[in-house]
């Protein structure tokens, strides 16, 4: 899982981050960032869900074809895509379910569904799933079609999960940790690192969600009460503290390539 990343003739340098502790730090707090900035905007500063939605789509699609520009992975615009698309994410699942009356059964099969074929599609096409070798707009294309299914995903099993199933957001929490401790524990054992490394970045939606609505929701409702603005700031400000260490060091390697 630690390969270099591949140049092309085409001059791309992979485009997707490496797999450390810093990836999965800043993608747990992204998806709690999504389901709680979303409500915060939709509830708490008054836009409503069909203005955050409209908003919020334009900037994943202004994001979205930044990212898809660059040839090598670049923090900044990676990750404020990966932020924009858990917002979005969350909100198509709750349009669907508050919106549209889709039970979370249905939604949470759907999307399982749907990410399923994307994978079939991409395999079959370019022989791996995997993401060190993202190298090739096709395979970026794919790669954020999986992202943002995931992302949707995962919001409709953690609801199902919390709300539906009845868990609870602190049972749901400690449910979806231990489901991720239980895939990196396969993976150390051997487990294939592909296949161990997307049900791990699935898993992370739904437990970030359920972390999210634990921290936000008042006491009387199983939460903690701190609030969406205040858990978005929170989470918000270490994501960008993290980007910016990542995008600092990116530059420090790069001119310290360029001077040799």
């Amino acid at each position: 899982m630690n390969n270099l990343p591949t140049v092309r003739a085409s001059g791309w340098l992979n485009k997707v981050p490496e797999v450390t502790l810093s990836l999965w730090i800043i993608k747990i707090m992204s998806t709690t960032v999504g389901e709680t900035g979303a409500d915060f905007l939709a509830v708490n500063a008054g836009f409503g869900q069909g203005l955050t939605r409209t908003v919020m789509a334009a900037l994943l699609t202004v994001a979205l074809f930044t990212q898809l520009r660059t040839r090598r992975y670049t923090p900044w615009i990676y990750w404020l895509t990966v932020v924009l698309v858990s917002v979005v994410g969350t909100q198509i699942t709750d349009l669907l379910t508050d919106g549209l009356g889709v039970s979370l059964y249905v939604s949470t099969s759907v999307f399982a569904v749907a990410l399923a074929a994307i994978f079939f599609v991409w395999y079959r096409v370019e022989r791996t799933l995997s993401i060190h070798d993202i190298v090739t707009r096709r395979r970026e294309l794919f790669y954020w079609s999986a992202i943002l299914c995931t992302f949707a995903l995962g919001t409709a099993a953690g609801d199902l999960a919390t709300e539906a199933l009845g868990l609870g957001f602190t049972l749901g929490a400690v449910a979806f940790g231990a489901l991720i401790g239980i895939t990196y524990a396969a993976w150390r054992m051997g487990g294939n690192a592909v296949l161990t490394f997307w049900i791990g970045y699935i898993l992370t939606r739904p437990f970030g969600a359920a972390l999210g609505d634990l921290l936000t929701q008042a006491k009387t409702y199983g939460g903690l009460g701190m609030g969406a603005m205040w858990t978005s700031a929170l989470f918000l400000s270490v994501i960008v503290m993290l980007v910016a260490v990542a995008q600092f060091s990116m530059n420090a390697d790069r001119s310290a390539q360029a001077t040799k």
